[in-house]
């Protein structure tokens, strides 16, 4: 018994290690620095704490020798919000997932949903389309838009929330939701026009006014696909000075994808605030039931009914099976894009990886929610040698946080390697990673991410998921 008081104070008067993990002998790779050595990294307390090149000691050490080290990746377009969908993500490097083209409203609600069941960082926009429907629909709890089985067919055809001008009482209702949504933390406001077709040009100036206002960003899904409604949007936010985001810059732009890269290029520098996405894949995918399919559809989309799969079964549509499924309400991907535009898009200066993940039902789904991030890195940068790894992992690290960090502060803190930054970090083999997800099979994990650090705790260690941890906080404004 003496012995053993004796050995606990002996054990108590060692010195305890500097931190409580070190990162050994990685390639880190940091693009808001160039920095590109071999450097060990330690965390302390979720923080990075020191980087050397030195040995450094530390509780875990994790010989990260061959591998490089990188921010962790931040995808400004996930639909996908569980705790499963975000999972996914995870095992595609991925450390903060953010709604901001649907949004969600009510915001506050949505947050306290979300506390405690995320494995990565989360946050939202306010939605335009959610705020419209509930002053349209206000019987209907909205909750994120897309973000889990539509509640669109519930309304039947032809719903007011989409497809009815909004006279002052409803654009009384949508200021003020879009106001309350932006005090209680939302990361700015959400539009998808293209599903709200009878949104005026003047409804979308006056919430524009908003953004502007409150000096937040517009993140915008234009009304049609092609140029003429990306100028639209452009020119809107520079009549009310809004900064703006333009998503899916690949679907968005589709056959038109270098005139609008040059008219990107063009109003910055003339010196709007506009920055823009894309995903790495050539066939999109959202709900049938939604206004996008209106009469019209096929000039919109420029595509027919066999380039639409219901991705339940897999089957490429009819007329026929188009009415029956349109009726029924759920998921199809859209084959609507050439690889040449979107390979422009990837490599163009400034344009960012996002994967516009929608949620993953009963497993089935688009692959860019599992895929997207290991697809740019591996088949683009690699193997295509598109564009070089720094500048791939700068459009998913540290220019995302650029784009959020002057109205969002705490993103001062993400998306780089530096010393006192949160310690959201992706380990992964240059020579291996991609992506595994497919069409028939689009959950399957991507490939050489070996460690996957949120906040200091793994997420994934040795290339496994750690199924409970669930270290994921909220990205919120705070006032």
């Amino acid at each position: 018994m003496k012995a053993r008081f004796i050995f606990a104070l002996l054990a108590a008067s060692l010195p305890l290690s500097a931190h409580d993990l070190v990162i050994a002998n990685g390639r880190v790779m940091d693009p808001a620095t160039n920095l590109d050595a071999v450097r060990h990294i330690a965390v302390t307390g979720g923080k990075i704490s020191a980087i050397s090149e030195t040995p450094l000691t530390g509780d875990k050490v994790v010989n990260a020798a061959g591998l490089a080290v990188s921010p962790g990746f931040i995808d400004l377009h996930a639909h996908g919000q569980t705790t499963e969908d975000l999972q996914i993500k995870a095992q595609d490097g991925v450390t903060t997932a953010l709604e901001m083209e649907g949004g969600v409203y009510p915001v506050a609600a949505w947050y306290a949903s979300r506390k405690g069941k995320a494995p990565i960082h989360y946050g939202a926009t306010v939605g335009h389309i959610s705020a419209r429907f509930a002053a349209f629909h206000p019987e209907m709890r909205v909750g994120q838009w897309g973000g889990g089985r539509s509640r669109l067919a519930l309304l039947g055809p032809n719903p007011a929330g989409a497809n009815k001008v909004a006279g002052p009482e409803e654009m009384q209702r949508m200021s003020t939701a879009i106001r309350e949504g932006l005090d209680e933390g939302a990361l700015g406001i959400g539009f998808g026009i293209n599903y709200t077709p009878a949104a005026t040009p003047e409804e979308i100036e006056a919430l524009f006014r908003i953004a502007a206002e409150r000096k937040v960003p517009a993140f915008v899904h234009t009304r049609a696909f092609g140029i003429a409604p990306i100028r639209e949007a452009i020119d809107t936010a520079k009549k009310t000075g809004a900064a703006l985001h333009i998503v899916h810059i690949g679907s968005s732009g589709i056959s038109d994808v270098p005139q609008v890269l040059q008219l990107i290029d063009e109003s910055r520098a003339a010196g709007m605030d506009l920055t823009t996405e894309v995903y790495p894949y050539t066939a999109a995918s959202t709900m049938l039931e939604s206004a996008m399919f209106n009469p019209g559809w096929q000039e919109n989309l420029r595509i027919s009914y066999g380039d639409i799969v219901w991705t339940a079964t897999g089957e490429r549509l009819t007329q026929e099976s188009f009415e029956r499924y349109r009726k029924q309400g759920g998921w199809v991907i859209m084959y609507m894009m050439k690889d040449a535009n979107v390979e422009k898009a990837i490599a163009h200066p400034g344009v960012m990886i996002a994967s516009d993940g929608v949620p993953f039902v009963d497993g089935k789904g688009h692959p860019r929610g599992a895929g997207t991030f290991a697809r740019v890195l591996g088949h683009y940068s690699r193997d295509k040698k598109l564009l070089p790894l720094m500048d791939a992992l700068a459009k998913m690290t540290i220019l995302p946080a650029k784009r959020l960090e002057a109205h969002l502060p705490m993103m001062k803190h993400k998306g780089r390697i530096a010393i006192g930054a949160d310690a959201d970090i992706t380990v992964f083999d240059a020579a291996t990673i991609i992506d595994r997800a497919t069409f028939e099979a689009p959950t399957t994990p991507s490939a050489g991410i070996s460690h996957v650090i949120v906040g200091g705790t793994f997420v994934v260690r040795d290339g496994k998921l750690v199924k409970d941890a669930l270290p994921g906080r909220a990205v919120r404004v705070t006032p």
